[in-house]
């Protein structure tokens, strides 16, 4: 029995994990939730699976969680620590949006959890921390994110040096095959209509701007230790094989299935145990014709740039990915045009300040990279 501490259980990830507890009462149970505001939600999940621990990120949603179920309920960033170091938990799922999962990660780290992480940021900001104690405490870090779950299974314990290349697949967003003066006028309503995801906005722009495909190739370097010139990014409108690894011998394998968040993260939970699966089971006669192409890099820069921010090292993929989510977020409000977004992208690279990536730095960094962002915006708003 893995008893599991979900932070950011009102998500769509972490309310998909916790389908994923109902249906293996046997092997898991949820030991402690926490969400940033949702405390209704909260509420409602605490009756059901009756949690040992409660926290929330905002303190008078902590108050109104703890007045509805009459017990303690934490709050704030001490909470979340000293929930994931409770020692009634033994895997921590950390799907919380944003900055906010890199100290409950490392805390976590430190108490000797297994790690199942769908938050991007932990890694595109902070692996140059969280990865070198990851790998001196030997813990189990498992990534929740369909591509680099498809990795780790066509990887297993092959050594990297027989890697040749690692393929990132990408659907290709809604405005696959478009030109930069094509994008010119692109909508929120146009760039949230993902052919194949169901996502949160901030994510399904990403996915619009091809960025998302950008910090995974960061992640990806940080999670299998990986060059960034060995990850190549490959359009897969079908959204089937979610990741391929190609090795020395010229052999290719993949990982496939339906585009279905559940069954990555069963194999965080659970792998490399290989449970009935929590979604429909992929065939090869549902999609017979499977298609590939080359990712335009002149229209789509963003891969490009998060490669520079790795190579770049210290605080570059930090900044990176404040701006990004700044102007991703400043989109969605109708602040900034579509194409905005890639402009302040690829002056951040230049923006960024030289530093260490210690905890420290990688935190204020953050948000300097957030005001440097909102000072651009002002120069860039749409009229």
């Amino acid at each position: 029995m893995k008893r599991i501490a979900v932070l950011g259980c009102t998500g769509s990830i972490g309310r998909q994990v916790l389908e994923v507890v109902q249906r293996h009462p046997s092997e898991l149970r949820v030991a402690a939730l926490a969400a940033d505001t949702n405390h209704a939600q909260v509420a409602e999940q605490a009756r059901e699976f009756d949690p040992g621990r409660l926290a929330m990120y905002d303190p008078a949603a902590a108050e109104r969680l703890s007045q509805a179920l009459q017990r303690p309920v934490a709050s704030e960033m001490q909470g979340l620590v000293d929930l994931v170091s409770d020692p009634d938990v033994d895997v921590v799922v950390v799907s919380v949006s944003g900055m906010i999962g890199l100290e409950p990660t490392l805390a976590a780290v430190a108490a000797g959890k297994q790690i199942a992480l769908a938050s991007k940021e932990v890694l595109v900001a902070g692996g140059a921390v969280v990865m070198p104690r990851v790998r001196e405490a030997g813990i189990k870090f498992m990534p929740i994110d369909s591509e680099h779950s498809a990795i780790l299974q066509c990887l297993q314990e092959t050594p990297r040096k027989y890697v040749d290349r690692v393929y990132l697949t990408a659907s290709g967003g809604p405005f696959r095959g478009w030109s930069r003066e094509a994008m010119e006028n692109v909508t929120a309503e146009q760039a949230l209509n993902h052919p194949t995801w169901r996502m949160g906005g901030k994510i399904t722009v990403d996915s619009a701007t091809m960025m998302n495909k950008g910090l995974e190739i960061i992640e990806a370097c940080w999670l299998f230790d990986i060059e960034p010139e060995k990850i190549e990014v490959i359009v897969h409108p079908q959204s089937i094989i979610h990741s391929m690894v190609k090795f020395n011998d010229g052999s290719v394998l993949a990982q496939m299935g339906h585009p279905d968040m559940k069954l990555p993260i069963q194999y965080a939970l659970l792998g490399p145990e290989r449970l009935p699966s929590p979604t429909k089971p992929w065939e090869p006669t549902c999609t017979p014709n499977l298609s590939f192409e080359p990712l335009d890099g002149q229209v789509f820069n963003c891969p490009d740039l998060a490669r520079e921010a790795f190579r770049r090292g210290g605080v570059a993929p930090t900044f990176l990915n404040a701006v990004n989510e700044e102007a991703a977020n400043a989109f969605l409000r109708g602040e900034l045009r579509f194409l905005d977004i890639f402009r302040l992208n690829e002056e951040s690279l230049d923006a960024a300040p030289k530093a260490e990536p210690t905890l420290e730095n990688i935190l204020s960094t953050d948000s300097n990279a957030r005001v440097w962002a909102r000072e651009r915006f002002k120069k860039l708003s749409p009229a």
